[in-house]
């Protein structure tokens, strides 16, 4: 072997054995410069509150910006794709949710990307429930009176939603065939215009985010009739589950949680929990979090996986059942 042969091959190998000690430096460093967070909606939302209120004080712990990228389109499949794409280095991460995590893979024809297989979960933030809202003039005054009316005139009561599979949607859809009535859907471009008509009376229910629908509630413009979650919400105390009055187990909410390219480093993920439930357990945190209608639940990201994986088994069935897709 000649001389510049050997120190050829020995370059190689020096290059070679760096490979994994310049990735665990790497990790060991992270992170060491700014973290982008995409969130596929626009600025306002659930999960845009979600990304903001962690990511200001993650920062601070972490000593690097956390930086919110709204890139909204194609009901979070535009957000998603980015990411799902994006260098698993954890210098790009999404504040996913319910939709384009759970829903998206069985409404969406073609979303782009499997929120399964391209993804793996790092924390959950928050979860919201949805709140069962009717119109302050309406005759009936709780869920059992509103089901009642349904099944004396099948076709009579219609329900909001923001949207074609969306979680409301699809929440009023297992209302409906948890309790054998029938129902009609009024699908609206956001939740906007869909509170606007059921204050107006032009729908009769609407399943809203609490944190859009518990102001109307308060002022009276709107009555609420049940929480979608197992558990009451804090912020209405006294308004009952859809599972204590009309269907054992129901449980829909809107959750959001921080989520990676699949291939991100287990030592970069297992930082970016320990520091993410660190946040979490602040009080003052918490309290912001139960202002906005949310639950804080903090978890290990094996059963934030797992929890993903089991939502999109529920949506899958609803979607089957319902043949609700997005276009």
């Amino acid at each position: 072997m000649t001389p510049s042969r050997r120190r050829f091959l020995q370059a190689g190998a020096t290059l070679a054995a760096a490979g994994p000690l310049a990735r665990a430096f790497a990790q060991n460093d992270y992170p060491s410069r700014p973290i982008t967070v995409v969130v596929p909606y626009a600025p306002g939302g659930q999960g845009d509150v979600f990304a903001r209120l962690v990511g200001d004080r993650l920062a601070r712990v972490l000593g690097q910006p956390m930086i919110v990228d709204n890139k909204p389109g194609a009901s979070g499949a535009l957000g998603a794709r980015l990411v799902a794409k994006a260098r698993p280095d954890g210098y790009t991460l999404m504040l996913g949710q319910t939709g384009e995590m759970a829903v998206n893979r069985s409404a969406m024809k073609t979303p782009g990307y499997d929120s399964l297989a391209d993804f793996r979960a790092i924390a959950m933030v928050g979860n919201a429930p949805l709140v069962m809202a009717a119109p302050a003039s309406a005759p009936y005054n709780s869920l059992e009176e509103l089901l009642k009316l349904a099944r004396s005139k099948p076709g009579s009561i219609s329900y909001a939603s923001s949207g074609t599979a969306t979680p409301g949607h699809l929440a009023a859809a297992a209302l409906a065939i948890g309790t054998k009535t029938e129902m009609v859907h009024v699908p609206y471009k956001g939740a906007g215009q869909a509170i606007t008509d059921l204050i107006g009376g032009q729908v009769q229910f609407f399943f809203s985010s609490a944190s859009a629908i518990v102001s109307h509630i308060k002022g009276g413009k709107v009555k609420a009739l049940a929480v979608s979650s197992p558990r009451r919400l804090a912020a209405l105390p006294n308004v009952p589950t859809v599972a204590e009055v009309a269907v054992p187990g129901f449980d829909f909410s809107l959750w959001g949680g921080y989520f990676a390219p699949r291939e991100t480093p287990d030592a970069i993920v297992n930082r970016l929990n320990a520091e993410i439930t660190k946040v979490l357990a602040e009080p003052d945190l918490r309290a912001r979090f139960e202002a906005e209608g949310s639950s804080v639940d903090p978890m290990p990201a094996a059963r934030v996986d797992a929890f993903v994986r089991a939502e999109a088994d529920k949506y899958a069935q609803l979607v089957k059942l319902t043949s609700a897709h997005i276009e």
